[in-house]
C-alpha cells in the first residue's frame, strides 16, 4: 500500500465539493431513469450491512425515534405540497 502524501490530502480537502455533489446527483438520477429503484436499493442495503458489521447494535432506540420523526416531517411536507398542487 502506498502512503498518502500532503499534496493529495490538500487536493482532496480543497476540491470543488459542489461539483462533486452535482456529479453524484446526476449519476443517480440517470441511473434511476435507466434502471429504476433497484440500484439505489442495492447500494443502501450494502451500506446498511457495512454499518451493522462495524456497529452491531445500530440502530439504537434513539436512532429509530429520530428516523421516525424525520419520516413524519417529510410525510407532512409531501402532504402539504400535494395539497398545494391539487388546488391549482
Amino acid at each position: 500500500m502506498g502512503f498518502v502524501n500532503r499534496r493529495d490530502v490538500e487536493a482532496f480537502v480543497h476540491r470543488d465539493w459542489e461539483a462533486v455533489q452535482a456529479s453524484k446527483s446526476a449519476y443517480w438520477a440517470n441511473l434511476f431513469q435507466q434502471r429504476g429503484w433497484r440500484p439505489a436499493w442495492t447500494a443502501s442495503d450494502a451500506l446498511w450491512l457495512d454499518v451493522r458489521r462495524t456497529q452491531p447494535h445500530y440502530p439504537s432506540a434513539d436512532n429509530r425515534d429520530d428516523d421516525c420523526a424525520h419520516h413524519l416531517k417529510l410525510c407532512n411536507l409531501l402532504d402539504r405540497a400535494a395539497s398545494a398542487f391539487a388546488g391549482r
